[in-house]
Parts: C-alpha cells; sequence; structure tokens
C-alpha cells in the first residue's frame, strides 16, 4: 500500500476499496503515515466525499483501531447522546445527570473544542480538580456509582480518531460529513452502549450551514449505528443562535449549574429534555415521549439531577462545591456590555460570529497545542425575538486582557441585529429520524 496512491484516487474522486481505507487507518494509528499524508486524505475526502460503504469502512476501521469498551457488568440500559457541535452548548452536562438520576447509564466520551464550537471536556475542566482522563476500569466505577461518567478519548480507545480529530480542527476539514460521521460514531460504537440519540446542528454556528445537509449526515449516522445494531435517533437542530445565554466554558458551567437548579433559559431546557426523552424511550424506561418528558422534568425540579451532578463531579475529582458557590470558578479580569444602537427587537445573534468572538478571547484553540482560557467568553445573550432598549446590553464580553477585548469587539458588532418590528422567533427543533 502506497500511501499517496490512495490520496490520488480520493484526490481524483474515485472509491477506496476497504483494503485501502483499513490499510491506511491502521498506517496513521501506527505513525508510519504522517500527519500531512493524513492530512492530504481528509483534505480529498472533503472534496470528493464518500460512499456509505466507503464511510462505515472508515468508521469500523477507526473503531478497531483500539480497544472496545466492555460495558457487560452494567445492568442497567446503556445510551448516550451525541451534539455535532454548536455555540453555547452545553446539553450534555446536564442531559447526563438528568438521565442518569431516571434509570438509564451514560457512558459518555466527549471531545474538546473543534473550529469554532465549544468542547464539553474544555468546559467541565473549568471545574478544579476535575478530570477527564479516567481511565476506562475508572469510567466504569464511576457510571456504576452514579449512573453517569463524561470523559474524554483514552490513548487506547479509538486512537486514529483521536489523532484524526485534533488534525481536522486546524487543517480546515472539520465539516466534512463522511469524517465527522466516522469520528463521531467510531468513538460511540466502541462505548459500548445500547443506543445513540444525536443532535445534528445546522446554521451559522454549526459545521452543517443548511437543514438538508444536517439532515444527509443524520441520516448517515444513523444507518452506520442501526447496521451496528443499535438503538437510534437523531434530532435536526437550529444553531443560527446560540444555545442557551451563554458561550465560553465557565460561563457555560455556570448556566448548567443554574439550569440543573430548574432555573435554564427555554430552548437550553426544552433540547434537553427532548433529547433526553428519546434516550429514555430508546432503552424502554418510558413508554412514549409525552411521559419520558413529564419523569424527566421532575427530576429537574426536585434536585435529583442536580445531586447526580455533583456526584459525578465530585467522583471524578472535582471541587463539587462550585455547585453550590459557581463563583469559585475561574472569572474573568474584564466585562465589557454590548449596547443596542436603538430600540427594537433582536432580529439576530449570530451564532458563528459570537463563537468567533470566544476563539479571539482564548476560550477555544487557533492552533493544536493552544491552552484555552476557562474564565473568558460571552454572557447575557439575548435572543432573536426578544424586546430591547437602546443602550441595553445585549451581551457582555469576559476578557482576561485589552488585547484579547479589543481582538472579539468586532465580531460582537456584527453579531446583533435590532429590528424596528416585532420578530418571529426560529422553530429551534426540525425533524427527527430515527
Amino acid at each position: 500500500m502506497v500511501p499517496q496512491w490512495i490520496i490520488e484516487k480520493k484526490r481524483d474522486g474515485e472509491s477506496l476499496a476497504e483494503a485501502d481505507i483499513r490499510a491506511f487507518i491502521d498506517g496513521y494509528t501506527r505513525g508510519d503515515i504522517p500527519d500531512y499524508q493524513m492530512s492530504a486524505l481528509a483534505m480529498a475526502i472533503y472534496f470528493q466525499g464518500m460512499s456509505t460503504e466507503e464511510v462505515a469502512v472508515l468508521t469500523d476501521a477507526m473503531m478497531r483501531s483500539g480497544e472496545l469498551v466492555d460495558t457487560s457488568a452494567i445492568t442497567r440500559p446503556k445510551v448516550d447522546k451525541h451534539s455535532t457541535g454548536g455555540i453555547g452548548d452545553k446539553v450534555s452536562l446536564i442531559l447526563a445527570p438528568l438521565v442518569a438520576c431516571c434509570g438509564v447509564a451514560v457512558p459518555m466520551l466527549s471531545g474538546r473544542g473543534l473550529g469554532i464550537t465549544g468542547g464539553t471536556l474544555d468546559k467541565l475542566e473549568s471545574i478544579p480538580g476535575y478530570r477527564t482522563d479516567l481511565d476506562i476500569d475508572r469510567f466504569l466505577e464511576v457510571i456504576d456509582t452514579c449512573g453517569c461518567s463524561i470523559i474524554g478519548q483514552t490513548a487506547t480507545l479509538a486512537p486514529a480518531d483521536k489523532k484524526l480529530y485534533a488534525l481536522r480542527d486546524v487543517t480546515g476539514t472539520v465539516p466534512s460529513i463522511p469524517l465527522i460521521a466516522a469520528s463521531i460514531m467510531s468513538k460511540k460504537l466502541a462505548e459500548g452502549m445500547d443506543a445513540l440519540v444525536l443532535d445534528v446542528k445546522w446554521g451559522s454556528g454549526a459545521f452543517m450551514k443548511t437543514p438538508a445537509l444536517a439532515t444527509e449526515l443524520a441520516d448517515t449516522m444513523v444507518r452506520i449505528g442501526t447496521a451496528a445494531g443499535k438503538g437510534m435517533a437523531a434530532i435536526v437542530t437550529d444553531m443560527n443562535q446560540p444555545l442557551g445565554r451563554t458561550a465560553g466554558n465557565a460561563l457555560e458551567v455556570v448556566e448548567t449549574i443554574e439550569t440543573l437548579r430548574g432555573n435554564g433559559p427555554a430552548d437550553l431546557v426544552d433540547i434537553t429534555l427532548e433529547l433526553a426523552a428519546h434516550m429514555l424511550t430508546l432503552t424502554g424506561i418510558a413508554p412514549d415521549i409525552a411521559i419520558a418528558r413529564d419523569r424527566l422534568t421532575a427530576a429537574l425540579n426536585d434536585g435529583r439531577a442536580l445531586d447526580t451532578f455533583k456526584e459525578m463531579v465530585a467522583l471524578q475529582g472535582g471541587d463539587c462545591a462550585v455547585i453550590d458557590d459557581p463563583s469559585r470558578l475561574p472569572v474573568a479580569a474584564h466585562q465589557k456590555p454590548c449596547p443596542a444602537p436603538g430600540d427594537g427587537f433582536i432580529g439576530a445573534a449570530d451564532a458563528e460570529a459570537i463563537g468567533r468572538a470566544c476563539i479571539a478571547l482564548g476560550a477555544g484553540r487557533q492552533r493544536v497545542e493552544d491552552r484555552v482560557d476557562h474564565a473568558v467568553g460571552i454572557s447575557g445573550i439575548l435572543k432573536i425575538g426578544e424586546p430591547v432598549s437602546q443602550g441595553q446590553p445585549m451581551a457582555i464580553i469576559h476578557a482576561n486582557s485589552q488585547a484579547t477585548l479589543d481582538a472579539a469587539r468586532p465580531f460582537m458588532v456584527t453579531a446583533f441585529q435590532v429590528s424596528a418590528d416585532p420578530v418571529v422567533p426560529p422553530d429551534l427543533m426540525g425533524k427527527v429520524i430515527t
């Protein structure tokens, strides 16, 4: 197998043989194929795409590049959720303990920020001491104790994906349906779950820019999972404005805690309940979506979900005192409001612009080796359709230096539009694919 010949085949739009795909992924995992050749193949895939058969082989090869998690000792039904990424998307932090306290085990392997989108691991690491690097044995112990655990990939779990995930972030190959589908499903199939619910986003703050592309990605992943014998559901959701009212790691943890206390913003609560309801129905814990939502709402309102979150944080080494006192989380040195230019209604709160502002502030990565500043980001984000008065803050920038504050401001200036006429808020949730 000559790597450049495989690159050339895909560059020219040809289908890759199963042996070619497996050999390339095996060689990349071992280190025999360097990053620059993997980057070239990823770019060729980005432009030429892959057939369903090619994606299935790529997924299986990446899954089998490392160990598979044996969850057979967990007696509860095992179900996970994955989002394709967005701005302000802290759903996993809320959903995992919420579903766990309703009788389902949630073994969740999450990622770091990719492109302009935030990463679940970066958010959790805002909590002092929280470990996302548990080994598999400890991961399973935490799940057995409190019902859920959120960690990153171990060195031995889908290592091909771990290497490629970081490479895609800095080579402009993030928004590729075959690469996204294979990345997500290789990890999820390796973690030993019975069912998977997907939140596939579209819009300015998502990798997929249109509902049609998001639907194609959702359908691809549902087909891969169904063929592997897993219960599957995917919901296509709008990411043209941030989810909730915060974007940035510690700021989103604060919003997570408020939501688990029953005080979350409506859009964040609604999508969390909908995704969680599908998790309960796929595993047979609830007979239908309506009953599932009722049970989940009760668990959110009576404090059980918050207690489970606190237990998970403690079991993973985190300072659970931050849950009672969020002021213990990292705080930025500067807070600067973005005032409305006039009276009216919010006509746009562009998720992409707000995501780029977060990158400029240091909340995400511009290079693989960059360190994330957990304190910075955007809070107080007004939503499309909400009334606003001249001078009222449409959002607040949290920065740790004047330089990053100045770098973020131009993005925030363009993020919001104010309309003189009332604006109808967009529908958050679209097509459901099962």
